[in-house]
């Protein structure tokens, strides 16, 4: 009885989507729709040398300045600057050594007049020197005198405190993804740990009788199964934590039950494959049997345009298509954004693709006059872009060759020589 009131289940659903036909949506809708219903970051502690890459829940204040105190920026000789206004390689100022000063330490005493303190690199600067003469500048002289044959202006080799950043500053704001020049700032102004947004559990799909785990041997009519793997570095690479599952076969109990299973462990479940309108198609009819809400379904792109997003409680679907270029290039401009905002980054810029300007090598058309075409592009050190090769939503190999996608829009004609913005996917 319950296989029937699944299989019935399923068959109402299918004749809805050939009745209906979910609304089309413009790529730009459908991002903020998706962006709208995920819910704020939740933060926890992390170490610093364990938050690169994640995304500040706080904004952070620096408690010290930098540099704490003023030091040297060279090795040499801490010196009053007026003693060697007349210095020069003919005529050498003489100056008596008083002391030295190794990085950590400090001097208790005073640099006075036609005096010099031995200084190094980051080595606070002793009371009564203004200025600091490389070594390279100065030849020994008697056991006790230093011979400085070059004239130095006040300040000059000196790195004064609070020059770089002063107590108070903010060093990062909340909703910031964490660079490795970043953590070096954090680390340098004392901070140890801080909080920043809890990574989402992200579980990955892939339906389809057809496909196989690699390496096994290939029989007739069945193909390697790669879109999981693509998947699960693109989510790691936007701070996820990842759970490959099994491969589903094309059948209504099959796929309910996988979906069943990921949204019981996974914050976020990514299928490839099963969301368009074939008779094998049950992704969609299978998230509704569970209780799960359709958002939307279909999106204004090429390629991707049979693309599902819908909730299930506090958890998100995101049905890619089953092509590999189509689940890639509805991942990078739909489910990356929506797991960076899921860790707290800012919705407006912080979730964007990183791109650039470029000029095209070649033309560009799009007959499409109803979706964008995102075409994948290989850019060169000279910022001229090229087609990464055949464009059809099968072919791998001009996806692995690529470094950009370009957006083409609607019946628009890309003439060589061109300016134009380019998303970066060489992740």
């Amino acid at each position: 009885v319950c296989d029937r009131r699944i299989y019935l289940h399923f068959k109402l659903a299918a004749v809805a989507d050939r009745r209906y036909n979910f609304f089309m949506l413009e790529l730009k809708h459908a991002l903020e729709k998706i962006l709208s219903v995920i819910p704020p970051a939740r933060g926890e502690l992390a170490a610093l040398v364990q938050a690169h890459a994640r995304i500040t829940a706080e904004k952070i204040i620096s408690p010290v300045d930098l540099p704490p105190f003023d030091n040297s920026a060279m090795d040499g000789y801490a010196v009053r600057s007026a003693d060697l206004k007349a210095a020069s390689a003919d005529k050498p100022a003489r100056l008596k050594l008083i002391g030295k000063i190794a990085a950590g330490s400090t001097f208790g005493g005073e640099v006075q007049a036609e005096t010099c303190v031995r200084i190094f690199t980051g080595s606070p600067l002793p009371r009564g020197a203004d200025a600091v003469a490389m070594q390279e500048d100065t030849q020994a002289g008697s056991s006790d005198n230093i011979l400085f044959l070059d004239s130095v202006k006040p300040l000059e080799n000196i790195r004064l405190r609070g020059e770089d950043v002063k107590r108070g500053d903010v060093l990062v704001n909340a909703g910031c993804r964490l660079s490795a020049g970043q953590i070096n700032l954090l680390g340098a102004a004392g901070v140890g740990e801080l909080k920043v947004g809890v990574q989402p559990v992200v579980g990955l799909l892939a339906t389809g009788s057809e496909l196989l785990e690699p390496p096994q041997t290939l029989a007739p009519g069945k193909i390697f199964e790669s879109n999981r793997a693509m998947l699960a570095a693109l989510a790691a690479r936007a701070g996820a934590k990842t759970k490959v599952f099994p491969l589903v076969p094309d059948s209504p109990e099959a796929t309910r039950a996988a979906l069943e299973k990921a949204f019981s462990e996974c914050d976020i479940v990514i299928t490839s494959g099963g969301v368009s309108v074939g008779e094998m198609d049950f992704v969609k009819a299978a998230f509704e049997s569970l209780g799960g809400k359709m958002e939307f379904w279909k999106v204004a792109i090429r390629p991707g345009k049979p693309f599902v997003f819908g909730r299930w409680r506090e958890k998100f679907l995101f049905g890619l298509p089953g092509n590999p270029v189509s689940a890639f290039v509805t991942f990078v401009l739909l489910a990356h954004p929506a797991i960076l905002r899921w860790q707290g980054a800012s919705r407006h810029g912080g979730v964007a693709l990183v791109s650039h300007s470029g000029i095209l090598a070649e033309d560009f058309v799009n007959r499409d006059q109803s979706r964008p075409h995102f075409v994948r592009v290989i850019v060169d050190e000279q910022g001229k872009i090229r087609s990464a090769g055949v464009q059809a939503s099968h072919a791998l190999s001009s996806l692995a060759a690529a470094n950009g996608l370009l957006e083409v829009a609607p019946g628009a004609v890309l003439a060589a020589g061109k300016i134009v913005s380019v998303a970066r996917i060489d992740f």
